[in-house]
């Protein structure tokens, strides 16, 4: 396809055209030019191929397809090969079933654990969060079918998200909320960015030129096109110029002839146009001219796949030497979501799932007794449901609840009003634990819940969203054929007044003010001493580690050096496991408010019983930076940071020190109002100042009040002093005869 010819060949309507779906999947076709219309599909965790024989607004049945574990659950495997591995596979998917384009991943931050959405994206911390989508946008990419890395940026919540504004600070967006979508354009360069529907102070996603084009484009060298979310064009002409390529789905023409009467009049430069047309081009040529046709759809192989995935993800999150089970022990499922599990979110992303593995189904051999608990249809108490699951308790030496969040608490559309399971799962859980004391919790949820009963079970296993495998892969993990490995990738606080945005979130009319900045998650819990019921990171195994030998070595000129952390780590237990080290920088005392430590690092290795292995990290720049508003930059403050090395965000088995230099001076506008202590950070401000306080100290020395004043009054007068305005020392200076001085500060004022 010779793109700069097709461009020169089209008519202005025929590249208006272009710019806007056919309907609801499909780009327009230039059939005249031979430029074929080409199909996307929803599908950050499986394939959302809409069923063509109806086109019903894009409504219809999608085809059977295999639902993998959702964000929520792949983001807590800490696996960036099992994140690979899932794109590949949703790759040669999409090329078996001519998708160009899957609708994925969603990266946007966890800021309150009450978003409807949270069970589709990663992680409360954007680190974890760029590392996932990045390896998953490789994935599905090295099959020549594009990625849609969404929603770009501040989509935190449902509620009013066509019409809400996101307002935050510039640090704020640069340190959370923006990371996870630079990690992924920089390193994975997916092939289209989708923007969000809300407003980001006041100017909404699809037409926000300063972070589609100046930062997503201009900054990070994003070269795709912005295709916006389904509906979320505001004003197609002000959105293409602000960068906004592709409008979904069809506007029936409206919008088309917006565009053209728009370049006819010049309100809009025919090169803006032109642009938008080549980046959808180049898009589409890329994947024609690397279709597979010989690409097969095997669901009943990736659905092999989807188990081995959902083991990587599950949690033990409490284990009382109650887990693993024994087949020889009589035991109990109790709760209808161990014979029907909720294994995925609602909304865009529900997967038409080829089968589903239930936990009790995939256990039919072991003879394991049974009881429904609760209903699925409502949050009623059934006595006779709970009358029967307790008689059932009694008779076995086990009892593991299956119990979690149904489908109506949290979709897509709509956010959670309360952290809470069903009151008729948390009736379930205490009667149960009240006649047998060896009680397991196994959780379906997307997102946390408070746990009232923790004190009262003595195991609880996290399998989140687990896709259409999820029940084999509990059942492997509850009776220690598989040795859990994940761990989490956001923080259980205890209740729900304890999260950071609790007071802001959902805002006020369309303002919603992200207050608590750069404090979400466990850089929150963490910072303030605050407990949770589970922090970051957590995750339990059937082995133990250790770890030693923690080491840090600086290579690289100064401007660009790496620091290099290795760490030996030892499985000290009976059995095979995989470690989830997790490396923390923690930042010495500055002048900017940070998060007491930030995750920079992790890895997943697999360790046999008595073995050690080395693990090693590259920590760059970033890594020891924050955002300065001042310099609009990043910036690395001087002094020792520390190296904190464990298996959660409080979990930390070792640390050591390091003083990082980087060549990235920090230029303080010196204004007549600039402090004395700051302006002794600039050295040719501080020469001059230390040779005033040195007469000043000599004069103080010499006067009868010398030995009239304490320690205190002198430390007070030195603390009022490096309060001071410049202008304030200026004044003293002359007052003291040091004209030249006095001149010489005068001359460090920038207008």
């Amino acid at each position: 396809m010779d793109i700069e010819k097709l461009i020169k060949e089209m008519t202005l309507e025929e590249k208006a055209g272009l710019c806007s779906g056919a309907d609801f999947w499909h780009t327009k076709s230039v059939e005249r030019l031979g430029i074929p219309a080409f199909m996307v599909s929803d599908g950050p965790h499986g394939l959302r191929k809409q069923d063509l024989t109806d086109n019903t607004m894009g409504f219809n049945d999608s085809i059977k397809a295999v639902c993998f574990p959702c964000g929520c659950a792949t983001a807590s495997s800490f696996n960036r090969k099992m994140m690979y591995q899932l794109g590949d596979i949703l790759g040669n998917e999409c090329q078996a079933e001519d998708v160009s384009v899957i609708l994925g991943p969603a990266v946007n931050i966890k800021r309150s654990p009450l978003c409807g959405r949270n069970f589709e994206y990663y992680s409360e911390d954007p680190y974890l969060a760029g590392e996932m989508a990045a390896n998953q946008i490789k994935g599905v990419q090295s099959h020549h079918v594009g990625t849609s890395i969404k929603h770009f940026f501040a989509n935190n919540q449902e509620y009013r998200r066509m019409s809400s504004s996101s307002n935050m600070d510039e640090r704020t967006a640069r340190e959370m909320y923006m990371p996870a979508f630079e990690n992924a354009v920089k390193n994975a360069k997916p092939w289209t960015v989708m923007c969000s529907y809300n407003r980001i102070n006041g100017v909404y996603a699809a037409e926000n030129k300063k972070y589609l084009t100046d930062v997503l484009r201009k900054e990070w060298g994003f070269d795709g096109f912005v295709v916006s979310d389904w509906g979320a064009i505001n004003s197609r002409v002000r959105d293409l110029v602000a960068g906004c390529d592709l409008e979904m789905p069809a506007s029936n023409g409206r919008n088309d002839a917006k565009i053209v009467a728009a370049v006819q009049n010049g309100e809009l430069p025919m090169e803006v146009l032109d642009e938008a047309v080549r980046r959808i081009l180049t898009v589409l040529n890329e994947y024609e001219q690397n279709r597979d046709k010989t690409a097969k759809f095997d669901r009943d192989a990736d659905h092999e796949r989807a188990r081995k995935m959902a083991e990587e993800c599950i949690v033990l999150l409490k284990n009382e030497d109650i887990l693993p089970l024994n087949h020889d022990e009589s035991i109990a499922f109790i709760g209808k979501f161990a014979k029907v599990p909720r294994f995925q979110g609602g909304g865009s992303s529900h997967i038409n799932a080829s089968k589903v593995e239930s936990a009790y189904d995939y256990c039919a051999d072991d003879n394991i007794k049974y009881a429904d608990g609760y209903e699925l249809t409502d949050d009623e108490i059934h006595e006779d449901l709970i009358e029967e699951a307790v008689n059932i308790a009694k008779s076995v030496d086990k009892a593991v609840l299956f119990v979690g969040l149904p489908d109506s608490y949290e979709s897509e559309g709509f956010d959670r009003s309360h952290m809470g399971l069903p009151e008729s799962h948390n009736e379930l859980i205490r009667a149960v634990a009240g006649v047998n004391s060896n009680t397991v919790v196994v959780l379906h949820n997307g997102s946390p819940v408070e746990m009232p009963w923790i004190e009262e079970v003595k195991g609880v296993v996290e399998t989140y969203l687990g896709g259409q495998a999820v029940g084999g892969a509990t059942a492997k993990v509850l009776f220690g054929e598989v040795n859990p490995s994940g761990h989490l990738s956001e923080t259980f606080p205890v209740k729900l007044e304890d999260n950071p945005s609790y007071l802001y979130y959902l805002g006020e009319g369309d303002q919603t003010e992200y207050r608590e900045g750069v404090f979400v998650g466990y850089r929150y819990y963490d910072t303030k001493k605050m407990e949770v019921r589970f922090p970051f990171g957590h995750g339990l195994s059937y082995t133990t580690f250790t770890y030693s030998n923690l080491k840090i070595q600086r290579h690289g000129d100064l401007k660009h050096n790496l620091h290099t952390v290795s760490v030996d780590i030892k499985n000290t237990g009976l059995v095979a496991g995989k470690a989830v080290p997790q490396v923390y920088v923690a930042p010495p005392k500055g002048d900017a408010i940070r998060p007491i430590h930030e995750l920079k690092g992790f890895e997943k290795v697999e360790l046999a019983p008595g073995e050690t292995k080395t693990v090693t990290f590259e920590l760059d720049a970033r890594s020891f930076a924050y955002y300065d508003m001042d310099i609009h930059n990043w910036y690395v403050e001087p002094g020792v940071y520390t190296i904190e090395v464990g298996e959660s965000s409080r979990d930390i088995r070792c640390t050591c020190t390091v003083k990082p230099h980087y060549d990235y001076p920090k230029k303080i506008r010196i204004t007549e109002n600039t402090i004395v202590s700051d302006l002794l950070k600039i050295p040719e401000a501080n020469k001059i100042i230390e040779e005033v306080l040195k007469a000043q100290d000599e004069n103080l020395n010499g006067s009868a009040d010398a030995d009239c004043m304490g320690t205190s009054t002198a430390d007070m007068m030195m603390a009022m002093l490096s309060y001071s305005p410049l202008r304030n020392f200026i004044g003293n200076t002359y007052d003291m005869g040091m004209e030249d001085y006095a001149k010489k500060l005068e001359a460090l004022i920038e207008e």
